[in-house]
C-alpha cells in the first residue's frame, strides 16, 4: 500500500538564464519523483497546463529535476497557489525567492523596471528593476531579508535578474504589436552597437535613449560651421538648444578638466554644470581623438575639407545613433534629399522634321550636352572637370556648396565614359530613357520608405532632357489625344470609322518618324482597311501618279511590301481592289512568280507587292535588295519564332517603314512580343538574352510588378491595341459588321474544276432546251460543291463512326482552304469564349463540319437542316439559347461545361427563318446564296431584338471561281441588272455558252 505523501520540501538552483531547476524530498530525504512533483506542485499553474508542459531531467542516480522556464519563475513564486493537503516546506533559495517574488512581481504589475545599461554595452538587451522602489517595497513589507544574495557575482543573484528580465520580456512579446510598439518608441534602446552609451551614466543612458523623461529646459547639440568671411575653416561647436525654442542657440566652449564656459540662462546653469562632464566624455568616445585639443576648448581644432566630409558622412550619423543632437548646414540636408542626376541635354533643333514626310527613326543620332547636378547647383561639363580636378570634398560654387562625393563622382564618370558623345545619342537610347525615368520619378514620388530613398539617392542613373520639339513627340507617341489627324485619303473607298481613322493617323504619324508599329486591334475591327488608308497617304503624299520601285543603288521611290499568310493572300487582293483601287498591286506568289530579271521592272510600276511568308523565305535574296516604303506584315504571330528562317528572311528587308498586324501579340510567352518588336524596331527591346536576363524570368516566374509596368512603358508608344469590349470601339462598332473571306482553292479542288467546267461545255455543244439548263443547274450545284470541299463533289461519304473511333480531321482539312479558315476564325472567337452561327445549304457538308468541328474543340456541336423534326429542333434552340450553369465542384461541373454548344450549324433554308438565335455574334455563311435577301434572313437569326452584342458577319468566297463572279455582280450591280440576279439561279441557265465560260472558268491568276 503506497502513504500519499504528506510534507514535501522543495528546493531549486537557478541558472544563469534564470530557468528554476526545482526537486524535492520527503522528511526521510528520499528524493520524489519529478513526474509526482509536478503533478503536485503544479497542479493549479494554468501557464504550464497545470504542469503537463514542463521538463523533468535526470541529476545523478536517484535525483529528477523540474524545469520551470525563466519567465514563470517570478509569477509562480509570487502568487504560489498550491495544493492544500500537502505540506509545503522551502528551503535554500526556494525559501529566499519565495520572500523575494512577491516584491519583484510589484514591479512587474507597476512598470518599475528599467533595461540595463551594463547589458547594453555588452550588446544585449535585459531588464532590471529599480533598486530603489525594490528597497521600499521590502521595508514596508518586512522582508528585507529577501535582498540578501542579490548582490552582483552571486550566481542565485544572476539567475533572479535573468528571471526577471524574461518575465518582463514575457509580457512585451506577448503579442507583435507590443513588441513592434517597444520597439518604434525606444529605437535607441535596440541600437546594439553600444556607442549610444558611450561615457554615460545610467541616469544620463535612460535619458538618452527616452525611456525617462529630461528635466533639463534644453539639449545640447553638435554643430558644424562653415567657412565664412571670417572663418576659413570648418569646424565643430557644442550649443545648447532651447526644447521651447529650437531657433535659440547657446554656444558651449567645454575644457579638457570638462568645465562648461560660456553664456547661457541662469535657470540651466545647474544642469550645465551636472551634465558637462558626462557630455565630454560621451564626445570623447565618439569622435577619434585628433578632433580634440587641450585648453578651454575641446572642440576648437579647425577641420579640413576632408574631416569635415567624415563629420557630414560619417561621424554625424554616429553621433545620431547614440542619441546626440547634430545640427548641419541647411545645404547639405537638401544635398542629402536631392538625388544625384547625370543628364544627356538634347541639342536645339535634335529630332526635328526636316520635311513633309520626314523619316527620324530610332538609330538617328543626336546631339546632346553633359548636365550633371549635384544638390542645388547644375553644372556643365567643363565646370563638372574643373570642380572634379580641385580634388576637394565640399566645394563652393556660385555661392553653393556642393558635396562632391568619390564614390558618386566615380560612378558618373563612368557613365559618362559609357556614352560615346562624338557620335551622339540614337533616338532609341533617349526614348528608353525618357520612358523609364518617367517611370522611376514616379515610383519615387510613391515611395514612402526614407531607407529605400536614400539608397535611390546613393546611385546615378543616365537621365535625358529633350529639347522642345522631342518633348512634343514623345508626348504625341503616349497620348492618342495628340496624334495628328491627317484627312483620310479621297481615293479610299470606305468611310472610316472614328477609332478606324484614329488607327491610320497613328500609322502615318510613327511613318514621318520612322517608328515601327503594331497594329494590335481585335478580329474584325479592320485593321486591313485602316492598313489601306495608310498605303493611299503614301502615295498621295508622294506627289506621283504611282511609287516606283528601286533597288538600295535606285533613286528614292519604293512601292510598300505585304507579307501574309496564304491562306489570306486572296482576300488582300480583293480588298486592296475594293478599298483602294487606285493602288497598283503586284502578287508575287506561286510557281508563275516573276524572277530577278522581270521582278525589278514589275516592282517598279507597283505602288504595293503583296506575298505569302513561304514565299518571302523562299525569295530572300530577290526581295532584300529593295528598301520597301514599308514592309506590313499581316498576322504578324507567324515570325513569333525568331529563330525560324521564314522569321529571319522578313528581318532581312530593309524599310523605311515597318508595320506588323496582329489579334494576337503574345500567343504564350513573351519572347514572342520580343520577337514582333525586334522586327518593327530593331534592337530596341535588346538581344534575347537582354530581354530574357531583363524581362522573362522576372514577369514570368517571379511576376514582379514593377518589371512588367517598365516593358509596358517601353511597348506602349509603338503598339496599339482596341478590344471590340471597350466602351470607345463598342460606341463606334456598327451593329452588324459585314465581311468577306476570300479563300483559294487547293490543287485537287483546282484540277476537279476545271475537269468539271470543260465537261460542261462539251455538253453545250450538243444540248438543247431542257436537258441544257438541267446540265447547267446540275454543273453549278457541283462546282458550289467543289468550293466546299472536294467530297462532295465526288460523293465520298464520311467513315461511319464506331466506338473509339477517332476522325482523320487532318485530312479532310487539308482538302478544303475554306474549312481549314473557318476551323482557324471558329477556334479564335471560342477562346474569347464566342459564339456562332455557320449557315451551309448542304447536308453532306453540314454534316462533315459537325464532325470536324466536334473533334477539333472537343465540345458539342449541334447541326439543324431539313430532316431535323420539330421536337428536335426545338430542343436545340433551347440548348443553344440558354446555357447550362455547370455544377459549383467535382466532375459534374467539368461534365456541364462540355456539354454546353457554342457552335450551330444550320442548313440555310431550314435555319434561315423563324428563329432566334441571339446566343450567336458570329455569323458564317460558308457557301453563298444568289439572293442577298436570303443570306440577310439567315443573319437575322442572331441579328435581332434581344441581341446585346455586336453581330460580325463572315461570308466566304472561293477566288477565281464563280463565287466570286456571283459575288461581283451582287455588290457591283454593273454587269446585271436588279430583276435578273432573282431569287433563284434560273437566270444562269439563260445565259449563252460564251457567257457561261466566263461566268464558270477558273481565274488562273488566283492560282498558285
Amino acid at each position: 500500500m503506497i502513504t500519499p505523501l504528506r510534507k514535501i520540501i522543495v528546493r531549486l538552483t537557478l541558472s544563469e538564464h534564470g530557468d528554476a531547476l526545482l526537486y524535492g524530498t520527503t522528511d526521510n530525504g528520499d528524493f520524489i519523483s519529478g513526474l509526482i512533483l509536478k503533478q503536485k506542485l503544479f497542479a493549479w499553474h494554468e501557464e504550464s497546463f497545470y504542469g503537463t508542459e514542463l521538463m523533468v531531467q535526470q541529476a545523478g542516480e536517484y535525483a529528477e529535476l523540474v524545469l520551470l522556464p525563466a519567465e514563470q519563475v517570478i509569477p509562480f513564486f509570487a502568487e504560489q497557489q498550491l495544493l492544500q493537503h500537502v505540506e509545503w516546506s522551502w528551503e535554500g533559495e526556494a525559501a529566499r525567492l519565495t520572500g523575494l517574488a512577491p516584491l519583484l512581481a510589484d514591479c512587474l504589475t507597476q512598470k518599475k523596471y528599467i533595461p540595463s545599461l551594463r547589458a547594453y554595452r555588452e550588446g544585449r538587451l535585459q531588464w532590471i528593476w529599480e533598486d530603489e522602489t525594490l528597497r521600499k517595497a521590502a521595508a514596508e513589507s518586512g522582508g528585507a531579508a529577501a535582498l540578501t544574495g542579490l548582490e552582483r557575482g552571486s550566481s542565485y543573484g544572476a539567475g533572479v535578474r535573468a528571471a526577471f528580465s524574461a518575465a518582463v520580456s514575457e509580457r512585451y512579446y506577448a503579442s507583435e504589436a507590443e513588441a513592434g510598439d517597444l520597439r518604434s518608441e525606444f529605437p535607441l534602446l535596440f541600437e546594439r552597437s553600444g556607442t549610444a552609451a558611450a561615457g554615460m551614466d545610467e541616469a544620463g543612458w535612460l535619458i538618452s535613449i527616452g525611456w525617462k523623461a529630461d528635466s533639463a529646459p534644453f539639449r545640447p547639440a553638435l554643430q558644424l560651421l562653415e567657412p565664412d568671411g571670417e572663418e576659413w575653416h570648418w569646424r565643430l561647436q557644442l550649443v545648447l538648444q532651447d526644447k521651447a525654442d529650437p531657433s535659440v542657440l547657446a554656444p558651449l566652449r567645454l575644457a579638457d578638466t570638462g568645465e562648461p564656459l560660456g553664456t547661457w540662462p541662469s535657470g540651466w546653469s545647474g544642469h550645465v554644470e551636472e551634465r558637462a562632464a558626462g557630455w565630454l566624455a560621451r564626445l570623447q568616445g565618439l569622435l577619434p581623438a585628433e578632433r580634440f585639443a587641450p585648453g578651454s576648448d575641446v572642440l576648437s581644432v579647425p577641420l579640413s575639407d576632408e574631416v569635415a566630409w567624415r563629420f557630414l558622412t560619417a561621424d554625424s550619423q554616429r553621433l545620431l545613433a547614440a542619441g546626440w543632437q547634430v545640427l548641419l548646414p541647411a545645404w547639405w540636408q537638401a544635398a542629402s534629399r536631392k538625388k544625384p542626376r547625370l543628364r544627356a541635354k538634347v541639342s536645339s533643333g535634335e529630332g526635328s522634321e526636316r520635311g513633309g514626310d520626314s523619316l527620324f527613326g530610332l538609330d538617328s543620332l543626336v546631339d546632346f550636352d553633359w548636365r550633371i547636378s549635384i544638390g542645388d547647383a547644375d553644372l556643365s561639363e567643363a565646370e563638372f572637370a574643373e570642380l572634379v580636378a580641385r580634388g576637394e570634398r565640399l566645394v563652393q560654387f556660385r555661392g553653393k556648396w556642393i558635396s562632391l562625393d568619390p564614390a558618386l563622382l566615380s560612378q558618373i564618370q563612368r557613365a559618362m565614359a559609357g556614352v560615346d558623345k562624338s557620335k551622339g545619342l540614337s533616338f532609341q537610347d533617349v526614348l528608353q530613357l525618357h520612358l523609364l525615368a518617367a517611370a522611376q520619378q514616379d515610383e519615387q514620388a510613391a515611395e514612402a520608405a526614407e531607407e529605400q530613398q536614400q539608397e535611390e539617392a546613393a546611385r546615378v542613373r543616365l537621365e535625358v532632357e529633350l529639347n522642345e520639339h522631342l518633348v512634343r513627340l514623345i508626348s504625341q507617341l503616349g497620348q492618342r489625344s495628340q496624334w495628328p489627324q491627317p484627312p483620310v485619303p479621297a481615293s479610299l473607298r470606305a468611310e472610316l470609322r472614328n477609332y478606324q481613322h484614329e488607327g491610320f493617323a497613328w500609322l502615318a504619324f510613327l511613318r514621318r518618324f520612322g517608328l515601327g508599329a503594331c497594329l494590335a486591334d481585335d478580329m474584325g475591327l479592320g485593321k486591313t482597311v485602316q492598313l489601306i488608308a495608310y498605303l493611299l497617304h503614301i502615295k498621295e503624299q508622294s506627289g506621283e501618279s504611282g511609287a516606283v520601285g528601286r533597288r538600295q543603288t535606285d533613286p528614292p521611290g519604293w512601292p510598300a511590301l505585304i507579307i501574309c499568310p496564304t491562306s489570306v493572300l486572296g482576300n488582300w487582293q480583293k480588298e486592296l481592289q475594293r478599298f483602294g483601287p487606285s493602288l497598283n498591286v503586284m502578287l508575287h506568289y506561286g510557281s508563275r512568280r516573276l524572277d530577278a530579271g522581270f521582278f525589278y521592272g514589275a516592282a517598279s510600276q507597283a505602288d504595293v507587292v503583296l506575298t505569302s511568308y513561304a514565299t518571302a523565305s523562299l525569295d530572300q535574296e530577290l526581295l532584300r535588295e529593295f528598301t520597301w516604303a514599308a514592309v506590313c506584315l499581316d498576322e504578324a504571330q507567324n515570325i513569333k519564332n525568331a529563330q525560324t528562317k521564314q522569321s529571319a528572311a522578313v528581318r532581312s528587308f530593309p524599310a523605311l517603314h515597318r508595320i506588323a498586324l496582329t489579334g494576337t501579340p503574345i500567343e504564350n510567352r513573351l519572347s514572342e512580343l520580343w520577337s514582333i518588336y525586334d522586327f518593327i524596331t530593331p534592337g530596341y527591346l535588346g538581344s534575347p538574352k537582354a530581354f530574357n536576363d531583363r524581362f522573362v524570368g522576372a514577369i514570368e516566374k517571379e511576376h514582379n510588378t514593377d518589371r512588367t509596368e517598365d516593358l509596358q512603358r517601353l511597348v506602349k508608344p509603338f503598339m496599339l491595341r482596341r478590344k471590340k469590349k471597350d466602351p470607345a470601339i463598342q460606341l463606334d462598332l456598327p451593329d452588324k459588321n459585314e465581311m468577306k473571306t476570300y479563300v483559294h482553292l487547293t490543287a485537287e479542288q483546282a484540277a476537279l474544276y476545271d475537269q468539271t467546267v470543260n465537261g460542261l461545255l462539251e455538253r453545250m455543244q450538243k444540248l438543247e432546251g431542257i436537258e441544257r439548263k438541267g446540265a447547267i443547274l446540275s454543273a453549278l450545284t457541283g462546282l458550289k460543291q467543289l468550293c466546299d470541299h472536294p467530297m462532295l463533289l465526288n460523293k465520298e461519304a464520311l467513315p461511319e463512326p464506331e466506338p473509339g473511333m477517332v476522325l482523320d480531321t487532318a485530312a479532310l482539312i487539308e482538302r478544303s482552304a475554306k474549312l481549314e479558315r473557318l476551323l482557324a476564325m471558329v477556334r479564335e472567337l471560342r477562346e474569347e469564349n464566342e459564339r456562332c452561327l455557320i449557315f451551309t445549304q448542304y447536308i453532306g457538308m453540314g454534316k462533315m463540319l459537325q464532325a470536324v468541328l466536334e473533334q477539333e474543340l472537343q465540345e458539342p456541336v449541334l447541326y439543324l437542316n431539313g430532316s431535323t423534326s420539330k421536337t428536335a429542333r426545338d430542343k436545340m434552340i433551347e440548348r443553344f439559347q440558354t446555357p447550362q450553369p455547370p455544377a459549383e465542384h467535382g466532375p459534374q461541373a467539368a461534365a456541364a461545361k462540355s456539354d454546353q454548344p457554342n457552335v450551330f450549324i444550320l442548313s440555310l433554308k431550314a435555319g434561315g427563318v423563324g428563329l432566334n438565335l441571339t446566343a450567336a455574334n458570329h455569323v458564317f455563311h460558308f457557301d453563298r446564296w444568289w439572293n442577298p435577301a436570303v443570306e440577310n434572313q439567315a443573319t437575322d437569326r442572331a441579328y435581332r431584338i434581344g441581341q446585346t452584342r455586336d453581330v460580325q458577319v463572315h461570308k466566304f468566297i472561293s477566288l477565281g471561281t464563280l463565287e466570286e463572279r456571283i459575288d461581283e455582280m451582287l455588290e457591283n450591280k454593273q454587269q446585271l441588272s436588279d430583276n435578273v440576279i432573282s431569287t433563284s439561279e434560273g437566270w444562269i441557265t439563260e445565259l449563252s455558252t460564251d457567257a457561261l465560260k466566263d461566268l464558270f472558268t477558273l481565274r488562273r491568276e488566283w492560282m498558285g
